[in-house]
């Protein structure tokens, strides 16, 4: 009997070893291989039960949250403004079968906001010309036509990409609108009656007729010197901004008042009154543009410092979007904001490597530096879900976690998704770490729900980073679920803190 003790023991331990069950507490044998990484937990059950809760939402019962805290911490600060920020299924009626459907149309309209990206990037290095981008319409190969203008309203189809709102209220006396925040945009714009053509939105359409403050910019107002592509008609500023994935809005250049809830207003913001906006953000009355071009919104109040924190997209809670309320927090992990020459409307950031389970990646830093011409380069966009690394870096990075977690069940690709695993039998997992290296020696360190995401409610998992054949690189919004990104534009620094929402 004691001659057969070894080989047993020798058996258990292999089993343990060969286990793709990662333990679920520190009571538990941890693999050898774990021993050696940094590790993180995803808490699988609890990200399951967000998927199903999501699908059976209802907007109306939405409400906006009071923002006294963060409104008594900006009162000291002046010209500071605040507002919520809700992810986009709170606002929508679910109209998905299964979460499975919901990724899916997710990552469809998450392709097009990366085209349209590197569409706009294109137009400004002169790789591509605006006929190039023009949207197609069979009624007509003009755009700017005032004939357009008093057609009935028709409803467009959702092909944009606003994952995230704030409210906002528009003209005197304010009407309240659900605006989409984009930091990969500069101009403002809502629909506007009469309508030539509008989407659905949740709001009543902006009627200008019953704002005392509605006003109409000239051809000759610098405004719409600064707008890409204008016209004019009766000495009135028409606009239009195409997307490059074929959808736009055309109408008027105006100036309106904007009220950000009860933080204050701002008075002759330029924007665009949509009476033609197709294949955009259903949902939304408009969008909130947050770049880095003279038209944006934080160019146009001035301001020297924003931040927003983005929830969960399967959560019904909220966060801020905040103006001018000071400047990086002391905690934060730290990045230069890197200028190109070509484009001023993305926010560039020095990226200089990424680990796994505490280790470097191998990955030239080239890959994530922009040449003197503007192509390279990686930007922080919030609109973007999904992170996109060129080819070479991704592949060496989803190397990197594979060969980490051998010991967890594969499962086959999703979509954009060639790294998925099968937690259906798992209540908790313990997972390698996933870190960006910023220019400078700081670190973020990613919560494990930020790289491994559910793209069904049936447990399988995939590894949130997708390969790009272009030259520039964007950290999207899943990556910065849970952590506050400010923006310090005086200092030309973003910072990242997480739990700071």
């Amino acid at each position: 009997m004691a001659a057969s003790s070894p080989p047993l023991l020798l058996f258990f331990f292999l089993f343990l070893l060969s286990s793709s069950s990662i333990p679920f507490s520190s009571s538990r044998t941890v693999p050898y291989e774990y021993s050696q990484i940094d590790t993180a937990f995803l808490d699988v059950s609890a990200t399951l039960e967000q998927t199903l809760d999501v699908l059976s939402f209802s907007p109306q019962t939405l409400q906006e949250e009071p923002l006294e805290t963060v409104a008594a911490t900006a009162a000291a600060a002046p010209g500071s403004f605040l507002l919520r920020l809700h992810p986009r299924e709170t606002l929508t009626e679910p109209t998905h079968e299964d979460y499975r459907s919901l990724v899916l149309t997710r990552l469809a309209r998450d392709t097009a906001r990366v085209d349209s990206l590197n569409a706009k990037l294109a137009l400004a290095l002169g790789n591509v010309t605006r006929s190039d981008l023009k949207p197609d319409r069979s009624r007509s190969s003009e755009l700017l036509r005032p004939e357009d203008l008093s057609t009935p309203v028709m409803s467009g189809t959702s092909q944009g990409s606003g994952e995230y709102f704030s409210r906002v209220g528009v003209g005197s006396p304010p009407g309240q609108y659900y605006m989409v925040l984009d930091t990969g945009s500069d101009v403002n714009w809502l629909q506007c009656q009469p309508c030539a053509d509008c989407y659905q939105q949740a709001d009543p359409v902006y009627n200008p007729s019953a704002s005392s403050t509605h006003r109409a910019l000239t051809c000759g107002a610098p405004q719409c010197a600064a707008l890409e592509v204008s016209s004019c008609r009766s000495n009135q500023c028409l606009y239009q901004v195409s997307y490059g994935d074929g959808s736009f809005t055309v109408g008027n250049f105006v100036t309106e008042t904007l009220t950000f809830g009860n933080s204050g207003k701002v008075n002759d913001v330029a924007l665009g009154c949509g009476h033609d906006n197709e294949g955009l953000f259903v949902g939304s009355a408009g969008l909130l543009g947050l770049g880095g071009g003279p038209l944006s919104l934080t160019n146009q109040i001035k301001t020297s410092s924003f931040s927003y924190c983005l929830v969960d997209r399967d959560s019904t809670k909220s966060s801020t979007l905040e103006f001018n309320t000071g400047g990086l927090a002391a905690d934060s992990v730290t990045a230069p904001l890197v200028k190109n020459s070509k484009m001023d409307t993305f926010y560039y950031v020095g990226l200089t490597g990424m680990s796994v389970g505490g280790s470097l990646v191998s990955i030239p830093p080239s890959l994530f530096q922009m040449d003197d011409s503007g192509n390279g380069g990686i930007i922080v966009d919030s609109g973007t879900a999904i992170t996109r690394l060129q080819t070479e870096a991704y592949n060496s990075l989803r190397d990197a976690f594979v060969k980490m977690t051998k010991n967890l069940k594969p499962a086959s690709g999703f979509a954009l998704f060639d790294t998925c695993y099968d937690f259906s039998s798992l209540s908790q997992v313990r997972v390698p770490t996933v870190s960006f290296h910023f220019a400078g020696g700081k670190a973020l360190t990613l919560p494990a729900k930020n790289y491994l995401i559910p793209v069904d409610s049936a447990g399988t998992f995939c590894f949130a980073f997708a390969p790009t054949s272009s030259s520039m690189s964007i950290i999207g919004n899943v990556q910065q679920q849970g952590t506050r990104v400010a923006f310090d534009l005086a200092s030309s620094l973003v910072g990242f803190s997480p739990n700071k929402c």
